[in-house]
């Protein structure tokens, strides 16, 4: 098929990649090994000590995860492809969100329609989907809110990235454990501890567009064993002066000029507290953002057209390990969120308005517990209660004074779950689990998933397949915007399955490779559409979607602080019943990072490279390939306390556009050229 056609060329490309950033890498791996002996792991208790763990994670111990199995584990025994993302490499190479983190993620890819950031994986990045095929976790607390199911991955994040310890990435289907939206995997962003911290630090940033930020956090923990954090963060940036759109180049609305309708602001708290078993924290979030695309048939450049998140929670964990090989974990939890934007249409005679507003408040409690029997076995049985008390639409107009929706729910969600970790010898483990859901909207569903991982030497293969399904939302089912888009209530849950071979192989303390081989099937797939019949977009349940692909990445770390990784995907997801490629579907994907030790371990520099092939635009159009390069400087402790980084993003300036949603006008999006960015930051 055309997608092989050129995988030779493309294997040339990933291979000399490999080779300029692997090969000074190599020679000192080799003098290393020759007298070295493999570092062990210690307990961390202050910064120093967290960057050995975080070495010890690729040198000299198989990595730790939790989220694949709600326990911890080596990550060669959990029943997913797995990545990490540490705190080290987060300062290191200069992320400021969350979406830049995961944006170096091999296999993962991002588009931008000037107001929220998309995360696609696999092939899969539909328009108008608001991370809601991913499962977004907080310390196990799930973030997907309760109306659009998002999760928030840019600036609308309650959680700065800089208290972000690592963030532990696992692919495919995970609804046996996690339930709706963990469909393509599970995001879970583990914050850093009061100990981490050890006092205050406070960081300025500034950056391209009149960007500036400031975070001011305090972490510590006590003799008596109580450990905090406290954190907050404000930003505010103006954005692109003047952002040119063709589609509308007219002397009526601006000559296509959208000019000061890209700002963005949001003030975000976190806090975190522990004593004993218990934890308690909680985050906030508040952004505004211009919308300068004129989504939905508003006027352009009309100087107002912004959208206002808010979302917060509350979080209580309980966990006890006894001395019987038993652990219980126990969570309460509320959450919130709360959506508005106005959309001004038809200016003359006197400028009319939508107002859209959605509120929702969820709580809820779940009870895991993890149990070792016969020395074999090890069991988690859990159950999870949600409720989602308030889910309130409203969309009106004030001239003349009209309501086009107030829609009021409740929703109530039920679950129950089982797994097992069977050791069936020592290099064979089954892992088998299975959990059943019950909405009182519409009914039950019950989501597998299986892995059978082998282990022999340095190498692991793992054999999986997993079921999950996402139900459908509000948004989805009710929201009306009068001019554009119309209900559905009769969504039902779309499903996916997915079959996986996994390949993991150390090679010497310092190198890891994986290679991952793929495919799924999605079915009643949740698409916005347009009904040729009134033209207004609507969400039905379409074709079945198929996919298949090869993902291939080699990273290592060393102890002098060289760290690289390279990776490769190639992807196909096509609609069955056209047998067209989806939009928004990058076929290749290659990336490639490397963190370069300048002075000692001072002074660092970081090189970050990605290309993305082209992908279709729903008019049928293309958007070209993308090659986008990042370096950045990063220094500590050439003053006590002091850590300084700068960066330059897109540095040849590279020109590319991503798809939009039918929403909009464009057919595509303009992105950033070449961007600047400045920290500063002090420990005292």
């Amino acid at each position: 098929m055309k997608i092989w056609h050129g995988l030779s060329k493309i294997c040339l490309v990933l291979i000399g990649i490999a080779l300029i950033l692997l090969s000074p890498l190599m020679g000192m791996a080799q003098t290393e090994l020759e007298g070295a002996t493999p570092p062990s792991v210690t307990t961390p208790v202050g910064e120093s000590d967290q960057i050995l763990e975080e070495e010890a994670m690729l040198l000299g111990e198989t990595p730790i995860v939790y989220s694949a199995a709600k326990y911890e584990q080596k990550i060669t025994e959990a029943p997913a492809a797995i990545t990490i993302i540490t705190a080290d490499q987060i300062r290191k190479y200069g992320y400021r969100s969350l979406h830049q983190v995961l944006q170096s993620v091999p296999g993962f890819f991002i588009s931008n329609d000037r107001l929220y950031d998309y995360l696609g994986i696999r092939g899969f990045n539909r328009p108008a989907d608001f991370n809601s095929r991913f499962l977004l976790l907080v310390d196990g607390h799930r973030l997907n809110d309760a109306m659009f199911d998002q999760g928030p991955i840019g600036t609308d994040s309650p959680i700065d990235v800089d208290l972000i310890e690592r963030v532990e990435v696992v692919r495919g289907p995970s609804s046996s454990l996690y339930g709706t939206n963990a469909f393509f995997g599970v995001l879970n962003v583990i914050t850093k501890r009061g100990r981490d911290i050890k006092g205050v630090e406070g960081s300025w940033e500034n950056a391209s567009y009149t960007s500036n930020k400031g975070r001011v956090t305090y972490g510590q923990k006590l003799s008596n064993g109580l450990e905090f954090i406290a954190s907050g963060s404000y930003l505010y940036s103006v954005g692109q002066e003047n952002l040119f759109y063709p589609e509308f180049n007219t002397p009526a609305t601006n000559n296509g000029i959208a000019h000061r309708m890209d700002q963005d602001t949001f003030q975000n708290f976190f806090a975190k507290v522990s004593y004993g078993d218990f934890t308690l924290q909680g985050g906030y979030v508040g952004r505004k953002k211009g919308i300068p695309t004129a989504a939905f048939g508003t006027v352009f450049n009309n100087g107002r057209d912004a959208a206002v998140d808010r979302r917060g929670y509350v979080d209580l964990k309980y966990q006890r390990d006894f001395m019987n090989q038993l652990t219980i974990r126990g969570r309460l939890y509320y959450d919130t969120y709360y959506f508005r934007q106005d959309y001004l249409l038809n200016p003359v005679p006197v400028p009319p308005a939508q107002d859209i507003a959605m509120a929702t408040e969820q709580a809820g409690g779940e009870l895991t517990l993890v149990k070792r029997l016969f020395e074999k076995h090890k069991v988690t049985l859990g159950g999870e209660f949600r409720s989602q008390f308030r889910m309130d639409q409203s969309n009106t107009g004030p001239l003349p004074p009209q309501t086009y929706l107030i829609d009021n729910r409740t929703s109530n969600i039920g679950a129950v779950y089982f797994q097992d970790e069977f050791v069936i010898t020592d290099r064979l483990i089954l892992n088998a689990g299975l959990r059943y859901d019950h909405y009182s909207t519409f009914g039950g569903t019950v989501n597998p998933r299986t892995g059978l991982i082998y282990t022999w030497r340095d190498t692991t293969a793992k054999l999986l397949y997993g079921r999950a399904f996402r139900a459908p939302n509000p948004f989805q089912q009710f929201n009306i915007v009068s001019n554009a888009s119309k209900p559905n209530p009769d969504l039902e849950p779309e499903i996916i399955n997915t079959y996986e071979l996994v390949l993991e192989q150390y090679i010497g303390h310092h190198l890891r490779g994986s290679a991952s081989v793929y495919y799924y099937e999605i079915d009643k797939l949740i698409d916005q559409v347009l009904d040729p019949s009134d033209n207004l977009l609507v969400y039905r349940n379409g074709n079945k979607i198929t996919a298949k692909g090869l993902e291939l990445t080699v990273e290592g770390k060393w102890p002098s602080g060289w760290d690289g990784r390279v990776s490769y995907a190639i992807q196909e997801a096509r609609d069955s019943a056209s047998d067209q490629l989806l939009t928004n579907s990058p076929q290749h994907l290659v990336k490639g990072n490397l963190i370069i030790p300048l002075f000692r371990d001072k002074v660092f520099g970081s090189l970050e490279t990605r290309y993305m092939s082209s992908r279709l635009t729903l008019s049928g159009n293309s958007a070209k390939s993308v090659f986008l390069t990042n370096v950045t400087l990063f220094t500590q402790r050439l003053l006590p306390g002091w850590e300084f980084s700068a960066q330059v993003n897109n540095l040849f300036d590279y020109h590319y556009s991503d798809p939009t949603s039918g929403q909009h006008v464009q057919d595509l999006i303009l992105q950033d050229g070449r961007t600047y960015w400045l920290k500063l930051k002090y420990h005292f």
